[in-house]
């Protein structure tokens, strides 16, 4: 049990990579909870946890919103005792021609993958300092925050500003004993990437499925990542094996990247 004793947030916990961290954890005796827009998809994965055996709550949460990001952190501090862990899986995608962008579309893209970062962090972070006992913050970025990719500005951007605002608060409470790291998926087979797929196909014309198809057929490993992949790493982070880790970004993208 790595996690055992341990307490933990799970952003965009619902579904894809994040019920994969959050079934993870769980399985490792962290208590989790489960945070995502709709409280019934919460329900049914911290339900999902409890039938194993585990301990986990739910929230219902717009990570866009700075006073219910706090809300949250209290929220896990009341069922839990206190907070160790921060994971901000939560995230959107949106492709475009880059005249067609509009400010909706920017604004969609950066309030989730970087305010809601941000804010999830700064409130998770000053519990964890004023707890005294050091912690875990990882933050899902992207392939995509280490290149850029045509027409896909406005994502790619707000994932290098994930790697940024990663670096960034690292150096600024490592003297806190806190880690704060990122893990940068690739192709991943999530319903985000049915959405990547729906969009790019539509903007060129390629038939459904064709997109992630294109790129899974890029990766020297030559096989599509699954949730369970990026949780492998999430764990490790999380535990004590990696304690004189911080600052960094793991590609787990099957070789599509050089770190």
């Amino acid at each position: 049990m790595r996690l055992a004793g341990k307490s933990a947030i799970v952003t965009g916990g619902a579904s894809g990579i994040g019920r994969a961290i959050a079934l993870r954890f769980a399985s490792e005796g962290a208590k989790v909870m489960v945070a995502d827009l709709k409280q019934e998809a919460c329900d049914e994965v911290a339900a999902e946890i409890a039938a194993a055996g585990g301990i986990a709550s739910s929230h219902a949460v717009d990570v866009t919103k700075k006073s219910q990001c706090e809300t949250l952190v209290r929220a896990a501090v009341a069922a839990f005792g206190e907070l160790n862990i921060l994971v901000n899986a939560a995230g959107v995608f949106r492709a475009g021609n880059t005249f067609d962008v509009t400010e909706e579309d920017w604004d969609f893209v950066f309030d989730v993958n970087c305010k809601g970062l941000f804010f999830c962090s700064q409130a998770g972070i000053r519990q964890m300092v004023e707890q005294g006992k050091g912690g875990r913050v990882i933050n899902l970025a992207s392939q995509a925050g280490r290149r850029g990719e045509p027409h896909i500005d406005v994502y790619c951007a707000s994932k290098f500003a994930v790697v940024s605002l990663t670096q960034s608060m690292a150096l600024a409470f490592a003297e806190n004993g806190i880690t704060v790291n990122g893990i940068g998926p690739g192709i991943i087979e999530t319903p985000m990437w049915d959405v990547v797929d729906a969009q790019i196909g539509a903007r060129e014309g390629l038939p459904k499925g064709a997109a992630k198809q294109r790129a899974v057929d890029s990766i020297p490993l030559k096989r599509i990542g699954y949730p369970e992949d990026v949780a492998g790493c999430a764990l490790f982070l999380a535990s004590d094996d990696a304690s004189y880790i911080t600052r960094q970004v793991i590609q787990v993208d099957g070789g599509n990247w050089p770190a």
